[in-house]
């Protein structure tokens, strides 16, 4: 008698011989020889292509069909397809870096995971994510892991603050906890408090903000 484990192979194998099945959309699990199959495919025709290539198997006693028939103008919401079109976009962009996020949907909600440099990157990718259709929410889990030294972060904070042309950096003090920045001091406007802030998050290895600047 077959186990569980060499049917459910036996049936991802007959679905992926037979050609009128659309095997790559289709899941397959194997239970005291009763077969489940879920996901969705195009046309009917293929769900029940599906069927009949799952029971003519041996040792196949029983079949539970989940499958759902899903049009090419239906809209794209199932996990997997969620999965996909969010990986497509972090591939196309310039901002993500490649192979470093993991990205796991069920029953539409997101979760990203792995390591970047920069906070920017871990905003973008849950930023592009949620905007997926189908997406119902996010949980960033994306960790920031480059760790230059606090002097270093803090360097490139002021000279960030000394290159614009919309903030006095003689009025904003910067100190560094490990990953975490401290700005603190004076500022015109909202507007200049907000610079600072996006250059504090644009230096590498930084994860928390603490933002103490003062608007006079």
């Amino acid at each position: 008698m077959k186990t569980d484990s060499q049917l459910q192979k036996d049936v991802m194998a007959e679905l992926e011989w037979e050609p009128s099945v659309e095997h790559a959309n289709i899941g397959v699990a194997a239970k005291d020889g009763v077969i489940t199959l879920s996901g969705f495919v195009s046309s009917y025709a293929s769900k029940i292509a599906a069927e009949q290539a799952a029971r003519r198997v041996k040792g196949v006693r029983g079949l539970a069909e989940e499958i759902e028939v899903r049009f090419a103008s239906d809209a794209k919401t199932a996990d997997p397809e969620i999965a996909k079109r969010i990986a497509d976009m972090f591939d196309w962009s310039a901002t993500i870096p490649k192979g470093k996020i993991n990205i796991k949907v069920e029953h539409g909600w997101v979760s990203l995971s792995g390591d970047v440099g920069y906070h920017y990157q871990r905003q973008a990718a849950g930023d592009m994510a949620s905007r997926v259709s189908g997406v119902k929410g996010v949980s960033n889990l994306i960790a920031v892991k480059q760790t230059p030294s606090k002097i270093d972060i803090r360097q490139r904070i002021m000279d960030a603050f000394k290159r614009s042309a919309d903030l006095d950096a003689g009025t904003i003090t910067v100190e560094t906890e490990g990953d975490k920045v401290k700005l603190s001091g004076k500022v015109h406007s909202s507007y200049e408090r907000r610079i600072a802030e996006r250059a504090a998050w644009a230096a590498p290895g930084v994860n928390r903000l603490e933002d103490n600047i003062m608007i006079i």
